[in-house]
Order: structure tokens, then C-alpha cells, then sequence
């Protein structure tokens, strides 16, 4: 009698939205991993025979590519491709219910703080001693360290609550274990993460810890930058800035979305903070971080935006020059308290104001580049491209922000830091040599 080849299982994990997304995905990596299971993250080879998606379901255009990649790999399932599709992350989370009745075909939904559940279905064990270990999906030279779950909130358009539950923040200890596993991976630049950096410790010490955290961060040797992402600027805490300037490896980073300016748009936003109140907010850090760069989030098109409030935003940039913006287009979203309003702009009318506010960004981001050239600064070499270096400075985080484009005949080993002086400048990159 014929007995049927079995074919050890190999999964393919992949993930799409956030950093945070990303987090979740290294975490599971490293627990299917540690129970002998064969795992990678985005795999090209295709010679997997399952995969788990972790998906977004942030905003309109984030959960349409969540659902394309599901019906992707469902219809490889269905060509004998695959053995199994798994579902997680916050699409799934959000719309569980609808989505089993619409694909049926995939094998199990899961939500987003459910990871013990994806590894039964490899009859896999939570391992709990495993803290900081995680597959990278990432470069090793650098990684993203969750510092909490979830936000206290009520941002009148912003769903991530649905999602991911209420702010939940690991502890110092478990932070800075993390941390060091990293390095000793050879991890040079961690980027901290969070629904809302600032929060953190409140629920577990009664205080903003955010600047105990750094401190402690701050000692790990071998951990040459961290940087601040997601810093939410009510009731900011500026005791963070203090240890920014004082410890060498916090880069002079801070990314703090305000999302808009004019106080109509922040009130109906459920914001908590006024215009007056964020330029103050601006002006203090950049006093206590002299040279700091600032990158910030927008929105455009929220309901009820006028034109006088797109001319607001867009003074509002000119006047304070932030360093770095991006921009995203309102997304109407079930179940949030702006969803009650009228959704009363339409999508062409949102991107072109988005396109509108980017293009006076665009300048300032020009003329900021300009004042480089002649400079030096130190760069960290993230990758190599068409015979050329691609790198960043302490002011740029990976993906978001500009690069330095390297022209060398030398050898620049990748996750190396080397000193570029600035020859030319673009947009949003610059370009130099190593001194």
C-alpha cells in the first residue's frame, strides 16, 4: 500500500498597514519558530503551503488591499497552492463576523491581542519566556519596540480603539529586556511604537514614564539611536525633551501627529487641544531641543472642512515649518463618533486639498534641504541600490522620511554609520559624499 508523502508545514506571514502590525508579525515569527515550525515573513520563494495575514483596517484604502490580499491567497488556496489561509490583525478583529460570511474559504479569523489561539492551530504553545524574541522582518540594523497596546482616546475619527482595545503599557523592565535582545541580535536603532507614546505608565506607575523609559534605554550599550514615533501632543510630557537633549543616542526626532489646525477642525476632531495650544507646544520643544526635527500627520477633507481651513493649515505650515509632513485623506469610518457627521467632501475634492497642503510642504521641505548642503551628519547605511548607498540621518526614520543617496566606490557595510557631507539636495532627499 502507497502511503502519501507528508510535507513538513512552512508559513508565510504577511503583513500589511502599520509598524505595529509589522511588531506583531516578527512576534508570532518568533513563536512558531521556537515550536519548530518553519516560518517566513513576505516569502517569495512560494514554497510555502500556508500563510497568515495580518491585515489593517485603519482606513478605506487600507482595508480594500487587506481584502484583495485575502482574496489573493484564498484563490491560490483554491489552485491547490496552499493548504491553509489564516486571518489576524485589526481588519479581522473590526469586521470578523461579515467577513466569515463573505470568504469563507479562509480557515480561521482571528483578532488582534489573540496570539495564542494562532498558535493552536499549528498545535504550537505560547511561550512566555519569550520576550524580545522575534524573527525581524526588518533589516537587522534596526527594529521597532512596542511599548503599549492600545489608546484612551476618542479622536472622533479614528477607529484603533475598535481595534485594539484600551491602553495597556508593558513595563519598564520588559521594555528594556526587549531592548537588550535586540541589540545582541545587532539591532543599532530602535524605534519606539504606540498608539500614544505619551501615555505610557500611566495605567501602570500613575505617571508619564515615557522619560523614566528613556533613561533606562538611553544605558543599553550597543544601542546607538532611539527614536520617538507617535507622540500625541495633549498634555505632552516635556520632562522627555530634557532626557532627549541630554543622553547622545535619542535622536532629535519627534513624530507627533497633529492633524489639523484650525479650532473648528480640532474640536470636531475630539483633539483636546487648541491651535494656540500646539504652537506653544512647537515652540517649547524646539527651545529645549534646540535643531530638533519635528514630522507630523494631517488630515484632509474631515467633515465640515472649509476652505478657510485648508488656507488655515497650510499658513499654519509656512509660518512653523515643520520638517517632515505627511498627509492622509479623511476616511469615514463605522462606528466612530464622526461617523454621525456627513461625510459632505468628495474623494477627488479631499486629494486635492491633500495634494494642495503637501505642495507648500513640498517647498518648505526644499528650502529645509538647501540650508544642508556643505554640511556633515552622521548616516546610517540601510541599504545598497543601483550601484548606490542609500542611508538616513538621526532626522529621518526609515520609510517616512528622507534618504542619503551615497555615490562611493568603496565598501559601506550595510547597518554601518559613516559621515556624509552634503553635496546636493532634492525635495525630500539629499545626496553626498563620506568624509
Amino acid at each position: 500500500m502507497q502511503t502519501k508523502k507528508l510535507r513538513k508545514d512552512k508559513v508565510n506571514i504577511i503583513t500589511l498597514g502599520c509598524s505595529k502590525n509589522m511588531v506583531d508579525s516578527e512576534v508570532l515569527s518568533g513563536q512558531l519558530a521556537a515550536n519548530g515550525i518553519k516560518v517566513k515573513h513576505e516569502n517569495t520563494k512560494l514554497d510555502h503551503n500556508i500563510v497568515v495575514v495580518n491585515t489593517c483596517g485603519f482606513i478605506d484604502k487600507a482595508k480594500e488591499e487587506s481584502i484583495n490580499t485575502i482574496l489573493e491567497q484564498v484563490e491560490l488556496k483554491r489552485e491547490g497552492k496552499l493548504d491553509k489561509v489564516y486571518v489576524t490583525g485589526c481588519l479581522s478583529e473590526r469586521y470578523r463576523g461579515d467577513l466569515l460570511k463573505e470568504i469563507p474559504e479562509v480557515d480561521a479569523w482571528f483578532g488582534t491581542m489573540e496570539l495564542p489561539l494562532i498558535l493552536k492551530q499549528f498545535e504550537a504553545d505560547y511561550k512566555q519566556e519569550l520576550i524580545g524574541e522575534r524573527l525581524l522582518a526588518t533589516p537587522k540594523h534596526y527594529a521597532y519596540l512596542k511599548i503599549s497596546e492600545g489608546c484612551n482616546r476618542t479622536c472622533s475619527f479614528c477607529a484603533i480603539p475598535l481595534m485594539r482595545g484600551q491602553h495597556v503599557s508593558k513595563t519598564i523592565e520588559e521594555v528594556v529586556t526587549e531592548a537588550k535582545k535586540l541589540v545582541s541580535m545587532g539591532v543599532k536603532e530602535i524605534m519606539l511604537i504606540a498608539q500614544e507614546l505619551t501615555y505610557y505608565g500611566l495605567d501602570i506607575y500613575k505617571k508619564r514614564a515615557l522619560s523614566d523609559l528613556l533613561k533606562h534605554l538611553s544605558d543599553i550599550e550597543g544601542l546607538h539611536w532611539i527614536r520617538l514615533h507617535y507622540a500625541y501632543p495633549t498634555k505632552f510630557p516635556l520632562e522627555i525633551l530634557d532626557v532627549m537633549r541630554e543622553r547622545e543616542n535619542i535622536c532629535n526626532y519627534l513624530d507627533m501627529p497633529l492633524q489639523h489646525i484650525s479650532d473648528n477642525m480640532l474640536k470636531a476632531m475630539k483633539r483636546q487641544i487648541t491651535r494656540q495650544d500646539i504652537i506653544e507646544l512647537i515652540n517649547n520643544v524646539r527651545d529645549r531641543v534646540p535643531g530638533i526635527c519635528i514630522r507630523s500627520t494631517l488630515i484632509a477633507g474631515f467633515p465640515g472642512e472649509t476652505r478657510e481651513d485648508v488656507e488655515d493649515l497650510k499658513a499654519f505650515l509656512e509660518d512653523v515649518r515643520l520638517d517632515r509632513v505627511g498627509i492622509f485623506t479623511y476616511s469615514h469610518e463605522e462606528n466612530t463618533s464622526a461617523y454621525e457627521l456627513e461625510d459632505n467632501i468628495p474623494a477627488d475634492e479631499k486629494e486635492a486639498r491633500a495634494q494642495e497642503i503637501m505642495e507648500v510642504q513640498q517647498e518648505i521641505s526644499y528650502e529645509k534641504n538647501q540650508e544642508k548642503i556643505g554640511k556633515e551628519f552622521k548616516v546610517l547605511i540601510d541599504k545598497k541600490e543601483a550601484g548606490r548607498y542609500l542611508g538616513r540621518t538621526e532626522f529621518d526614520s526609515v520609510e517616512v522620511d528622507n534618504e542619503v543617496i551615497i555615490n562611493t566606490d568603496k565598501e559601506l557595510p550595510i547597518g554601518d554609520f559613516v559621515n556624509v557631507r552634503i553635496e546636493k539636495a532634492y525635495d525630500y532627499d539629499l545626496e553626498g559624499v563620506v568624509v
